[in-house]
């Protein structure tokens, strides 16, 4: 057996028996050990070591593990790029949120000091600009906009944006 694989083995055996809040901050020990490992075997022992002690996880805390929402009845507001839905905007941790973005022609260019942002494009086409180039982008592209970089979509389009960590309305920024 790898180093690797052992430290693995022995991270993920002490997320077990450890609080659900210890558990979710040793997932970056995990996928650090991981660097050794294929990746589908990292994701075989931690789903294994999971599924294999549920109980003892579900116990540790009374509150859900998930949020079920149907981003449909969610009202829509404005942002700098059109209309946003936004969903798990209120989770405690503030892991990250979900927003159905309806782009608009005229979206505003922003930036974001501590938000991670991962575009998804369902419909429609355009353009983003990005740190003042312009990028074509269409149904299926993804685009990952880390702290600092300037950026708006360009065109009418439907898309998906994760923000990590969640949304958090007083980190937006305009030049």
């Amino acid at each position: 057996m790898k180093a690797s694989e052992f430290n693995l083995k022995r991270r993920i055996s002490e997320c077990s028996v450890q609080s659900q809040y210890s558990v979710e901050s040793n997932i970056s020990t995990i996928i650090y050990y991981t660097c050794g490992l294929q990746f589908f075997e990292a994701v075989r022992f931690f789903s294994t070591s999971l599924n294999h002690n549920h109980e003892s996880m579900s116990s540790l805390s009374p509150n859900k593990l998930f949020e079920l929402v149907d981003t449909n009845q969610i009202e829509a507001v404005e942002c700098p790029c059109g209309k946003t839905r936004r969903a798990f905007t209120e989770d405690p941790d503030q892991t990250a949120s979900l927003h159905v973005v309806d782009i608009c022609t005229d979206a505003k260019t922003h930036y974001h000091r501590k938000l991670t942002e991962i575009y998804y494009i369902l419909e429609g086409s355009g353009q983003m600009e990005l740190d003042g180039e312009l990028y074509p982008v269409g149904p299926g592209s993804a685009v990952l906009i880390k702290p600092g970089c300037r950026h708006r979509a360009i065109g009418e389009m439907r898309i998906i944006n994760i923000p990590v960590p969640a949304f958090d309305p007083n980190d937006e920024w305009f030049d």
